[in-house]
């Protein structure tokens, strides 16, 4: 007799500054590793499994992710009664924001999304230490005007094969990015923020491993006078071998939020 499934769509947020990011591994605090052993205690002896709708590297925080819950036999008996007590025993840094029962025919990785990511950063000066679990300090003077011109060369199709991390022969490099833009944080703020912080916005259907953070380091480097707009657009084209090697630190990142079409 086929057991019976039951499939559940739940939105997650978490400051990622202590963990090693979204996956599993081995000896190290991750987002997922937190995640199962506290299912595993609150759903005791039923069984389940989790895939998440992407992975975050170590210290990127998300403000809105997801995964998928599959349980087997029987479905959760109260979903806002189990939201209170899965909350309750996740970890101060990790919070479920909704939970929605979906049918067999969702797939949380095929399923069309749209992801948008944030970066935040300020330069300049050294920023007070509380700001560093969500914000990059670029110490010298960038020329901010010339990184947000730069910012929309990045919107539309391109081949981003100089912003990915080892990909592989099967990688597919051109993606579409709807949003690229730098403008004043006024998004994310504390009292103990710098009195003016800049963030990347970023829209897309799907990213390449590093993407976003090669992106902001390209940038930033156009911000020290290192790189021109036109260097930004040769490396665009997909003729052209022009690697990115700054990969601009991971705590400034944000997954800001991941709408899915359901």
């Amino acid at each position: 007799m086929k057991q019976q499934r039951f499939y559940y769509l739940i939105k997650v947020q978490y400051l990622g500054y202590r963990l090693h990011g979204w996956q599993r591994q081995p000896g190290l605090k991750t987002v997922e590793g937190l995640v199962k052993k506290t299912l595993k205690f609150v759903l005791g002896d039923k069984r389940f499994k989790i895939l998440g709708s992407s992975r975050t590297d170590a210290m990127v925080s998300a403000h809105e992710s997801a995964f998928e819950l599959f349980t087997d036999h029987e479905p959760l008996e109260n979903i806002a009664d189990f939201m209170v007590v899965f909350n309750k025993n996740l970890p101060p840094d990790i919070r479920v924001l909704s939970i929605n029962e979906v049918d067999a025919g969702f797939n949380i990785i095929q399923h069309p999304k749209k992801k948008e990511y944030l970066y935040l950063f300020s330069f300049g000066r050294k920023s007070h230490p509380f700001a560093a679990p969500l914000m990059a300090t670029f110490l010298e003077k960038l020329d901010i005007d010339l990184m947000m011109e730069g910012a929309k060369l990045f919107e539309g199709k391109h081949s981003f094969h100089n912003f990915c991390t080892k990909p592989t022969p099967h990688t597919i490099v051109e993606r579409e990015i709807e949003i690229c833009e730098i403008q004043p944080n006024q998004e994310i703020t504390a009292s103990f923020f710098p009195e003016r912080s800049f963030l990347l916005r970023v829209t897309g259907t799907g990213f390449l491993r590093n993407q976003i953070r090669l992106i902001m380091g390209c940038l930033v480097q156009l911000g020290r006078g290192e790189f021109s707009l036109e260097d930004i657009e040769k490396s665009l084209d997909p003729k052209v071998k022009m690697p990115m090697t700054y990969i601009a630190p991971g705590s400034g990142l944000i997954l800001n939020k991941v709408d899915f079409e359901i």
